[in-house]
């Protein structure tokens, strides 16, 4: 059994072409776009994965199809097994 105590992870996704599509448009409206894509996508993964109010996202990634998120191990196991999911790595903090 993992810990229970919640610390960041980093999920990132498998390609996804429609990622890729409105990425290349390097409009406003394409950014914007790009956004909401994205935030929709990792908050409906996470919805239909994880236990709702068991987690709290902290950002949606641009640059890469990617988030962060406050979880468990036991809930960073689960996501690694989701569909659409490439890795789930737990943030490392550097020494000062």
């Amino acid at each position: 059994m993992g810990s229970t105590k919640s610390e960041r992870y980093f999920v990132f996704m498998n390609y996804d072409p429609e990622y890729e599509r409105l990425r290349a448009d390097r409009t406003t409206r394409g950014a914007y776009e790009l956004d909401m894509y994205l935030s929709r996508k990792h908050d409906e993964l996470l919805a239909n994965t994880l236990e709702h109010g068991s987690y709290e996202k902290t950002i949606s990634l641009v640059i890469v199809d990617g988030f962060a998120v406050e979880i468990t191990e036991d809930q960073a196991r689960v996501l690694r097994s989701a569909s659409g999911v490439r890795v789930v790595e737990k943030n490392q903090e550097l020494p000062s």
